[in-house]
């Protein structure tokens, strides 16, 4: 597993460099956090083209994923979580929820979510791709660096970490 850049040393050091996305997230998998370069999507209720960048190599970034909060659908279940792990991808964030929690859990991945549901989302193909998302009071844009660990979310505009 790669290291874990724990997020409250980063707000020690960097704070004036670095934003705290101030939501609930839920770690859910085997690694403990995640850092890596951002690629975003939002959507509503509809995980296409989720499901389309984790299938692409992932070159240890992170996906970002606006679904807008909603928990009423999940965005993210254990065969989109199992594509990213093997397609390199460092992890997902989800402003909105998951599914199939326990195999995630159970996975060498991490998925930042703000919580679950059973229920699977749409297939119709809504939504934009490397585009900048807001949530959690910060805007996140494609190209900035994610930190993320049991504490809470970052972002830099730049990677803040040693090595």
């Amino acid at each position: 597993m790669p290291p874990v850049i724990k997020t409250a040393d980063l707000v020690d050091a960097h704070d004036d460099e670095v934003r705290f996305c101030h939501l609930p997230f839920r770690r859910i998998g085997a690694r403990r956090g995640m850092h890596g370069v951002v690629r975003t999507v939002r959507t509503f209720e509809d995980n296409t083209l989720v499901r389309r960048l984790l299938e692409e190599d992932g070159k240890g970034r992170v996906l970002v994923v606006d679904g807008a909060g909603s928990t009423r659908v999940a965005l993210v279940g254990d065969k989109l979580a199992a594509l990213g792990r093997d397609h390199g991808w460092a992890g997902v964030v989800v402003n909105g929820a998951i599914r199939d929690a326990a195999e995630i859990e159970a996975m060498d991945f991490v998925v930042f979510a703000l919580g679950t549901s059973p229920k699977k989302s749409a297939k119709g193909g809504y939504g934009e791709v490397d585009v900048p998302v807001s949530f959690g009071g910060i805007v996140i844009a494609p190209g900035e660096v994610l930190y993320a660990d049991e504490d809470g979310v970052l972002v830099a505009s730049r990677p803040v970490h040693e090595g």
